[in-house]
């Protein structure tokens, strides 16, 4: 959505003016507010509430997602850490049994419970079998089930030669010593390099177990910042859009909102009711510019009825006069005071007629204007005004001034507020001046000047606000110039204002012409569309 104008405002408080896009020129003239409306209501809903609830339930699943990873982590952590206290065990169990083994040879001790033990180590093994076979591999596992029996076969042979005394021979003694510790050893060293593994495989899911948290950490923050990202594209950034809505609207321009997005959501509510509102805005400014020039006509009416009476009442004594010496005159002499009443006559019509084109309501597109012809048509509306207030009138137009495209009855009412608050600025008397020239940059600026009673600073960037005036009460609506304003912002224009107290006031009014016009008209028919 462009923002800003292309003809700035000046002198006043609100935000700068943009293309109004409701000239004769735009194609969406007329129907444009039903057509915004109808883009705006026939696209597919998407509301963002949806939007906002899917963005959280993908954030949930994801969060499930990480809980369930992390307790099945958790669990195998778990699981790990008990079978790898069970091997533990199970060694403990084989190296209790070997040290009632060596006790038994250095001091005669008795076998009774180191065999417990190594059964003891039996059902560690069997009870884990599963696991330790999945650990070590299948012949791997054999060997140590093998070494554990053929251990157990011959601490159970030690136990019994022991008891019935045959164990005194060396030969025997030393086979079965060999035996016990070869088989023992080989169970000692199977298990711990069982354990080794079990503590590698622990550590590998730990470090795995961190990675991944770390990993998910990682995949939360950018989802978040997605989410963030998500919601301001959803949220702020369309209350951005809305605030450059509000602040055109501010500067008047009343041409309604299109559909930037393919679906509806919340926001196509608001844009559809701001529509709305807006044409109730036009509306409601229609009727302002009505009452306004109904205000002007009662400032005029003085002047109006002193300008009819003149022209009737030597209308009544001409007529009077060739009725009672109708016989006494020549025929020249009859035909020169006829000639007269027919003057008379004209100059009432024209002063009529004037009075009609600045009161009729109807919509007028816009069409090429001049602005010497618009100029002189309104200071005769209020030359019996300058009369009445001993008010000079200094006119000076470039010849050859070029035309411009405008609503002529909208701008015979800018140049009639200025005119009438010029002489109004002046009880005593003084000098209006009407100047227009062309300016820089494609413009035409007509300078409307009194030398009045002027305008104090402190108040100068309040003119054009709605309801401000510098007039005693009851003597002004305070609405002439803010609808002033709003007319020559409609015209892509702008108007400025110079005043200094006791010296007079200077209204400066800039109007495009010529390839100023042309670019203002392709901009409007691009400005404010999705």
């Amino acid at each position: 959505m462009p923002e800003g104008s292309l003809v700035p405002r000046q002198m006043h408080t609100g935000a700068g003016t943009q293309p109004s896009g409701r000239d004769g020129n735009d194609p969406r003239a007329g129907s444009g507010e039903m057509d915004a409306q109808r883009a705006l209501s026939e696209r597919p809903v998407i509301s963002i509430r949806a939007r906002i609830s899917l963005a959280f339930l993908l954030c949930f699943v994801l969060i499930c997602g990480i809980t369930i990873t992390g307790m099945v982590f958790i669990s195998s952590l778990n699981g790990r850490q008990q079978f790898l206290e069970e091997v533990e065990n199970f060694v403990s169990e084989v190296q209790n049994a070997r040290r009632f083994e060596k006790n038994f040879f250095l001091y005669g001790t008795d076998l009774y419970d180191g065999l417990n033990q190594i059964h003891a180590a039996e059902r560690y093994l069997r009870r884990d079998a599963a696991e330790m076979q999945a650990l070590m591999g299948k012949a791997k596992f054999e060997s140590l089930q093998a070494d554990l029996a053929q251990y157990e076969a011959a601490l159970t042979k030690l136990v019994g030669l022991s008891r019935s005394g045959e164990l005194n021979t060396g030969t025997v003694r030393q086979e079965i010593e060999g035996q016990l510790r070869r088989h023992g050893a080989d169970i000692l060293a199977e298990a711990q390099a069982m354990i080794d593994r079990e503590r590698l495989a622990v550590n590998t899911l730990m470090h795995t177990s961190m990675l991944v948290a770390t990993g998910a950490l990682i995949l939360v923050l950018i989802i978040m910042v997605y989410i963030a990202s998500f919601l301001t594209r959803q949220i702020v950034r369309p209350l951005g859009r809305f605030m450059a809505y509000a602040d055109r609207i501010a500067a008047g321009d009343y041409s309604p909102i299109y559909p930037q997005r393919k679906y509806r959501d919340e926001y196509t509510n608001l844009a559809m009711a701001m529509n709305r509102m807006l044409e109730e805005l036009k509306r409601h400014q229609e009727q302002l510019l009505q009452s306004r020039k109904m205000a002007a006509i009662g400032t005029l009416t003085s002047g109006i009825a002193h300008e009819l009476n003149n022209p009737l009442n030597n209308i009544g004594l001409t007529t009077e006069s060739l009725i009672d010496n109708f016989d006494d005159y020549a025929d020249e002499q009859k035909l020169k005071m006829l000639d007269q009443i027919y003057q008379q006559v004209e100059r009432a019509s024209g002063s009529v007629r004037n009075l009609l084109d600045f009161t009729r309501t109807e919509k007028v597109p816009f069409t090429v204007v001049s602005i010497r012809e618009m100029v002189e048509s309104t200071l005769r509306l209020v030359q019996n005004e300058l009369n009445l207030s001993n008010v000079g009138l200094k006119v000076d137009i470039q010849n050859n001034l070029p035309e411009i495209r405008g609503n002529p009855r909208n701008l015979q009412q800018v140049f009639l507020n200025l005119f009438l608050n010029s002489i109004q600025a002046m009880p005593t008397g003084g000098t209006l001046g009407v100047q227009a020239r062309v300016d820089s940059d494609r413009f035409i600026r007509v300078s409307v000047s009194d030398t009045g009673v002027g305008i104090p600073a402190e108040v100068l960037d309040k003119v054009f606000d709605p309801f401000f005036t510098t007039k005693e009460p009851g003597q002004g609506t305070g609405l002439g110039l803010s609808v002033s304003y709003s007319i020559v912002e409609k015209h892509h224009g702008r108007i400025t204002v110079e005043s200094a107290v006791n010296k007079g006031t200077t209204f400066s009014i800039f109007l495009p012409y010529g390839e100023k016009v042309e670019s203002i008209n392709a901009d409007i028919t691009e400005s404010y569309r999705g």
